[in-house]
């Protein structure tokens, strides 16, 4: 399995990092892609963090997954990106998984794929889920789309995408072993 989490200035870090990591702990292979023309990329907070690779680079066929973080100007900067909203739409057409948190759902919303679907985003986003009915889950899959609604919700998401991409046991797996490590 494969999953691309993309990057672009203004990203949530905490929502990219943290999704990245479980999937990573999982043994997913996580690629984290720029859309910026540089593999640095620097997020809403100031963090900057080197991606693994520039959009330019990445095979999509070979792809299980397209992972969208939020925050902002971050999201504003992915739904501007051209070839990664036609590998969003192609990625749907094909029945291929997509997940998105915060703000970035409304990517989904606005290039029509949530028709249909349940999707959940950060509050005051909930009008860009364009054909969706909208709910307040933490993290919801309906078909091959999973939304979450924001920087809370991280590890949750990351573990829901983890169990897609192997299994349930693996994934509460590595929530005993997040809950242990907080005890």
């Amino acid at each position: 399995m494969k999953v691309c989490c993309f990057l672009a200035t203004g990203f949530e870090e905490v929502e990219a990092l943290s999704v990245v990591d479980i999937l990573r702990r999982g043994n997913i292979d996580t690629i984290m892609v720029s859309i910026s023309g540089d593999l640095f990329v620097t997020g809403s907070h100031n963090i900057t963090i080197k991606a693994d690779m520039k959009i330019e680079d990445v095979d999509f066929d070979s792809v299980d997954m397209l992972f969208l973080p939020g925050g902002m100007p971050g999201t504003t900067n992915l739904s501007g990106c051209k070839v990664l909203c036609d590998n969003i739409v192609d990625f749907n057409a094909k029945g291929k998984r997509l997940a998105a948190v915060c703000a970035a759902p409304s990517i989904f919303g606005d290039l029509g794929i949530l028709n249909g679907k349940k999707a959940t985003c950060y509050p005051g986003f909930e009008e860009r889920l364009v054909g969706a009915t909208v709910v307040k889950d933490r993290v919801i899959t309906d078909g091959n789309i999973t939304t979450s609604r924001g920087i809370g919700t991280s590890l949750e998401l990351g573990l829901e995408l983890l169990k897609l991409l192997t299994n349930k046991e693996s994934a509460d797996s590595m929530a005993q072993d997040i809950q242990h490590i907080c005890e």
